[in-house]
């Protein structure tokens, strides 16, 4: 994290030696010593209740489990008028009077089917 090498250990030894004195200097370092270690234990805590609570909060746990497909709804209007075979249950125009209608329309004019308010120049 830091990269601390062992010429600035040195450094900051003879430092530490010059300021605080040959006398001071062990109970210095016991002191700093103490805080480092509280300082580890405290951070390895937080580690482990920060694993444990990410443990205990699985989301698969909070996820609702997939509901069943539901079956399929057959009582649609169009599905009724089929009978068994696929054949349709009412009759069908035959094609004579569906094209006499097509031709009835045509002959009728564009404008006979055109929607009010649409002006053509």
């Amino acid at each position: 994290m830091f990269d601390v090498g062992f010429s600035e250990l040195v450094v900051i030894f003879v430092l530490a030696l010059i300021v605080l004195g040959p006398e001071r200097l062990p109970k210095v370092a016991a002191q700093v010593g103490q805080w480092a270690g509280k300082a580890r234990r405290m951070a390895r805590m937080l580690s482990s209740q920060f694993q444990e609570e990410m443990n205990a909060v699985d989301p698969r746990h909070y996820m609702d489990p997939p509901s069943p497909a539901a079956p399929p709804d057959y009582s649609r209007p169009g599905v009724d008028d089929l009978k068994p075979h696929g054949e349709a249950a009412q009759d069908v125009p035959p094609r004579q009077a569906a094209s006499a209608q097509a031709e009835e329309a045509t002959q009728a004019g564009p404008d006979s089917h055109a929607p009010p308010g649409d002006a053509r120049p």
